[in-house]
């Protein structure tokens, strides 16, 4: 199983480039929750062992990672929220989450390595989309551990104010558990409306109630 190196970063210092970060989103599968991007500028000279795409790795080993990137790297983490994923759509969203979280790092970087096949259009810095990312680059896989811990946080406190959807182990994501209790506990505020599971829901309700 091949691992991510630094080799799209050290093709980008050749070309001149300084502050490099990997940007990546999670949650763009879930039926509640924001969507959350982190942006990484790694030390290539102090990268932790063991970065790999956040889904491959342990909840331990992630949790280990997280606080050691969040030691060695600058680290910015953003969100969009369930009204902007119904009112933009959730590609637009993340795009959005990733052009705060690139925004909030300061100082600014000067070239980004993004996950996935498109660039977010409100960007201005240099970038290349990186299809797999996270199992390619450094920065990218960082960028996932740092992302997913920090939404994962944000579900397990939203589990506690609405139990019964499983938030805390399926983090929003349509398990079995989280479908039947759509059906059978109903839309919370923190439901995604745009997303058919969701909106199908809604939509019976709303012919019941007529």
């Amino acid at each position: 199983m091949s691992t991510p190196d630094n080799s799209l970063e050290l093709a980008a210092r050749a070309r001149g480039h300084r502050r490099i970060a990997g940007v990546d989103e999670v949650g763009r599968g879930p039926l509640a929750g924001p969507v959350t991007a982190a942006a990484v500028v790694l030390d290539l000279d102090a990268v932790p062992g063991g970065l790999n795409d956040s889904k491959k790795l342990s909840p331990k080993v992630r949790a280990v990672l997280n606080q050691e990137l969040h030691r060695v790297a600058e680290v910015s983490i953003a969100h969009a929220s369930v009204e902007e994923i119904d009112r933009l759509n959730i590609l637009r969203a993340s795009h959005l989450a990733m052009e705060r979280a690139v925004a909030a790092l300061s100082p600014a970087p000067d070239f980004l390595l993004i996950d996935g096949n498109l660039i977010p259009c409100g960007l201005s810095i240099p970038a290349e989309a990186v299809i797999k990312g996270d199992a390619r680059s450094v920065s990218i896989s960082a960028a996932s551990i740092v992302a997913k811990i920090a939404r994962d946080r944000i579900m397990v406190d939203l589990a506690q104010q609405h139990p019964g959807y499983g938030w805390e182990t399926n983090a929003g994501y349509p398990s079995k558990r989280h479908r039947d209790a759509l059906q059978n506990l109903g839309v919370t505020p923190h439901h995604r409306r745009s997303f058919k599971p969701v909106h199908n829901i809604l939509y019976q309700e709303k012919s019941i109630s007529h």
